[in-house]
């Protein structure tokens, strides 16, 4: 990492040229199937930018997060819908903490 205060390396050009030529067939598949899955069918691109958001803010994916949120706002997104997609996924993985309890529940009565 260039920081030593950084968490995570930054991403760059440079970078990732590295990481294509390691694997050219295999980043080429993915970035023609990145392209497909972003284009416009059902959901308009504005929509998928928001999903895509809120499942980085899941992942925890802080590249993908730095990539989406730009494509959002360019596709249209306002911030305000950014923050409650955001907040879509916020619900949605403490609510499967929640539910997991349920599991808990069943090990506990296994013991």
């Amino acid at each position: 990492m260039n920081n030593e205060h950084e968490l995570f390396a930054k991403a760059t050009t440079e970078n990732a040229k590295k990481k294509a030529d390691l694997a050219p067939k295999q980043i080429e598949a993915w970035r023609t199937f990145s392209r497909t899955v972003f284009k416009e069918g059902v959901l308009d691109e504005k929509t998928k930018q928001l999903i895509a958001v809120a499942v980085a803010h899941v992942t925890q994916c802080p590249y993908c997060i730095r990539a989406h949120v730009p494509q959002a706002l360019k596709k249209g997104a306002s911030k305000e819908e950014i923050m409650e997609a955001i907040w879509v996924a916020a619900e949605m993985r403490a609510g499967a903490a929640y539910a997991h309890a349920t599991i808990a529940l069943d090990a506990m009565e296994q013991a």
